[in-house]
């Protein structure tokens, strides 16, 4: 029996320690995109506010607005969402592999994006 309390207080434990470090990940990920938003002389605030922060993101890429439609839905949102993020990282002056890095590894790529030297160009996405 002492065991089995032993093993619960280490799973919590456990579960605690997860939580905090996905807490900590998500608040280093909205400084960042509030710096990318800043960057491109948008509203940082807007990367903490839902949906809201996607139309932000497709002003600054250049994409029109309709294209929040696309991402409620199913697998069509998938690409979309690749689409905008490579054209993040174009209009950032970032290549292809910079972009499927803030695609796949989002907590480590938008940091270097927001608080790196990268500069905003401007949306050179083209208007679909």
């Amino acid at each position: 029996m002492e065991y089995q309390v032993g093993y619960e207080a280490a799973g919590a434990g456990a579960l605690i320690a997860v939580n905090l470090v996905s807490l900590l990940v998500s608040v280093l990920v909205i400084a960042s995109m509030w710096k990318v938003f800043a960057k491109a002389g948008l509203p940082g605030w807007a990367a903490l506010i839902p949906i809201f922060n996607i139309v932000v993101w497709l002003q600054m890429v250049g994409r029109p607005i309709w294209w929040l439609a696309l991402l409620f839905v199913p697998f069509v949102n998938f690409v979309v969402t690749i689409i905008i993020t490579l054209d993040v990282a174009r209009v950032f002056g970032k290549g292809s592999g910079f972009g499927l890095g803030l695609v796949f590894l989002p907590f480590a790529f938008y940091p270097i994006l927001g608080f790196g030297d990268a500069r905003y160009q401007g949306a050179h996405a083209p208007l679909v």
